[in-house]
């Protein structure tokens, strides 16, 4: 934090010494004699305010969001901008109270002004050009010193020239290009940044053989996002790939212009989803940009990307509230945190502590809360009901009151598409604690002690890549040989990605939190509220298709080589997702995509209170019957699992090899 801070009073200084040069060199370059003589004389006098008055417009035209070695088109705009600004200034500042009509010489004169506009630009601007042109020769050089793998980039155009700008600036190290695969036949014959498009992924085969010949043996391929869009033909790709060998890696990226690029092994799932929601990345940055970020449960799949990308939105500090001794170090250890410009911080504690909770929350003084920590596992949770409702039900009631206590603008609860009319111990104790959460915000929003904290649910489905995910569970079934199996040959389930999950999350609380400003802390305000926000999930894929896909990705045939087993439907298990209750009004988000949103159905906060104390002495006594009346007396849709399920609540403990969701 200090070093960011030293390099901005850097900048500033710089600037501000620029300016001072503009006006002075102004006055050599146009006046002479006494003219000249005259007009430094006077710069004692002119030069402190017009300085403290540049930096406030060098401020507002954002000149050190950007550091020197990124400087771009935009940031050059943005000087064009802030010097138009000051030139504008001295013209109405010479024209008005220094004019020939009142004092009978003008101190600038046009010429002049003009002549300060252009210096103004150069002096601001090729400082910037230089030193990145410096840096970028001297990355160029290490990248070429440090390149030690023979890499063909796949991909557009665009994409292309991304990643070599981040291989050359250092963010994606030790590849050296020797040429590019372009889906698009047009791009064919072309030179990105010196190196040549040798043509499409048709010509894989004889591209690598001809790169061999010549001494330049390929040993890696990069494939960029447009390598992986349907309308590129990606599983031909990868077939093709594997019959040469050779490793196949995509780009990640944190950051804009693949900044914090990085290498990751290319998945079988990447290949499974839709094209993902494209975010408003300065809408997140607004939102986040200087604020401190509570995330609980941050060592899970879903917890670890929302602190990740909390970091990459400009949050100034960020907590990680983890049970998990691992799983906390493990989060901590990954290079988004560890490498952080950010106050980065981790605690060990239990949601389900209530003092443990308040006192961290109180302590570290959130903005925001991300309250990601439960347990989800549906088979496990039809056993052991009594450790669900201690997490997900009283656990969430103390992070929320912790909320509130802690005064943050908002809470976001992470919650599942089961909560809606919920069969299982996973869905129907989510749904309790987003009802205790809408009713703490109808509290908060209906009455006018102050701006509001907000408490929102945020509800997905299944998340490729996180702890119990189907494709873990097949690729591994595959990798043995088989049989992949499936509790339902019908059975459809919503998927998206961990990142595309986070990025809607943050998205949908942006919402809410410009909701709190804008409407009105009243009670009709709280009616208006969005309270529950579903992310757009695209069609639901089913089980059975998702298997086959997957098996012959891998090279084989499904019921010849690799068999497809019917397990059986588990306890809490039924076909199909379900994204709003019945009961649910459904509100308009206009501007953002990728999320849908209801208003809130409240209960009565005493009523709440008096059900939570019932489950409470449930759990204690172990009295399963007491737990579940209290549930179908706090949600008419709740479904008896006899019902729902083949099997009963009381089944033999779960096979995770056979885990659809």
């Amino acid at each position: 934090m200090q070093q960011r801070i030293y390099k901005t009073a850097v900048m500033v200084v710089h600037d501000l010494v620029a300016t001072a040069l503009a006006v002075i060199l102004t006055f050599v370059f146009r006046f002479n004699g006494d003219l000249l003589a005259e007009r430094l004389h006077a710069l004692p006098l002119l030069l402190p305010p017009f300085m403290a008055f540049a930096g406030l417009v060098y401020a507002r035209f954002k000149l050190y969001r950007t550091k020197w070695r990124f400087a771009s088109l935009p940031d050059l705009a943005g000087i064009v901008r802030a010097a138009s600004v000051l030139a504008l200034t001295l013209l109405v500042l010479d024209y008005v109270l220094v004019s020939a009509d009142l004092y009978g010489f003008y101190f600038f004169g046009k010429v002049a002004i003009v002549l300060y506009w252009v210096l103004q630009i150069f002096l601001l601007g090729g400082t910037r050009l230089a030193f990145r042109y410096l840096k970028y020769t001297r990355s160029r050089q290490s990248s070429a010193r440090a390149a030690t793998v023979p890499t063909l980039l796949l991909g557009r155009g665009g994409d292309i020239e991304i990643l070599l700008r981040a291989i050359e600036s250092g963010s994606v190290r030790k590849l050296s290009p020797k040429g590019i695969l372009s889906p698009r036949a047009g791009e064919a014959g072309q030179m990105m940044r010196g190196v040549p498009v040798l043509g499409g992924f048709s010509d894989l085969e004889q591209v690598v053989a001809n790169l061999a010949e010549r001494g330049q043996p390929v040993r890696r391929l990069v494939a960029t996002p447009s390598a992986l869009t349907p309308e590129a033909e990606p599983d031909d790709l990868i077939a093709r790939a594997r019959r040469l060998g050779l490793p196949l890696a995509r780009v990640v990226s944190l950051g804009e212009g693949m900044r914090d690029a990085e290498l990751a092994p290319l998945e079988i799932e990447d290949l499974l989803l839709r094209p993902t929601v494209e975010i408003d990345r300065p809408r997140l940055e607004r939102f986040l940009g200087g604020t401190r970020v509570v995330v609980t449960g941050g060592g899970g799949s879903i917890g670890s990307e929302i602190c990740a990308r909390a970091l990459a939105f400009g949050a100034s500090a960020l907590l990680v509230v983890e049970s998990s001794e691992p799983a906390l170090h493990g989060v901590l250890s990954q290079p988004a945190l560890a490498n952080a410009e950010a106050e980065v911080t981790g605690v060990l504690a239990d949601i389900r502590d209530r003092d443990r909770i308040q006192t961290v929350f109180a302590e570290f003084r959130p903005d925001y809360v991300f309250h990601a920590a439960a347990l989800k596992q549906v088979p496990y949770l039809e056993r052991d009901w009594t450790e669900g409702i201690k997490t997900n039900v009283l656990g969430s009631i103390n992070v929320a009151d912790a909320t509130i206590a802690a005064k943050a603008r908002a809470l976001v609860m992470i919650s599942t598409d089961k909560a809606i009319e919920p069969v299982s111990q996973l869905g129907v104790t989510k749904r309790f604690a987003e009802m205790y959460a809408q009713a703490l915000d109808a509290e908060q929003t209906g009455s006018d002690a102050g701006l509001p904290t907000r408490l929102i649910a945020v509800r997905f489905g299944n998340v490729l890549g996180s702890v119990g995910s189907v494709v873990p569970v097949f690729k591994a079934q595959i990798a043995r040989g088989g049989p992949v199996t499936v509790t339902h040959p019908e059975m459809v389930r919503y998927f998206m990605t961990v990142r595309e999950a986070a990025d809607l999350v943050l998205t949908a609380a942006s919402h809410a939190d410009r909701e709190a400003r804008a409407l009105p802390a009243s009670p009709e305000g709280a009616d208006q509220r969005a309270a529950v926000y579903v992310l757009k999930m695209g069609q639901p894929v089913r089980i059975r298709d998702l298997a086959e896909r997957m098996i012959r990705l891998a090279g084989f045939e499904p019921g010849e080589e690799i068999e497809i087993v019917t397990t059986g439907a588990r306890p809490g298990e039924r076909l199909n997702e379900i994204l709003f209750a019945r009961e649910e009004p459904r509100v308009t988000l206009d501007g953002i995509d990728g999320v849908m949103a209801a208003k809130p159905v409240f209960a009565d906060r005493a009523v709440l209170d008096g059900w939570a104390e019932r489950l409470r002495r449930a759990v204690s006594a172990g009295d399963r019957a007491e737990a579940e009346a209290v549930f179908e007396a706090a949600i008419p849709d709740f479904r008896d699992r006899a019902s729902a399920s083949a099997a009963s609540a009381e089944a033999s403990p779960p096979q995770p090899a056979a885990t659809p969701a």
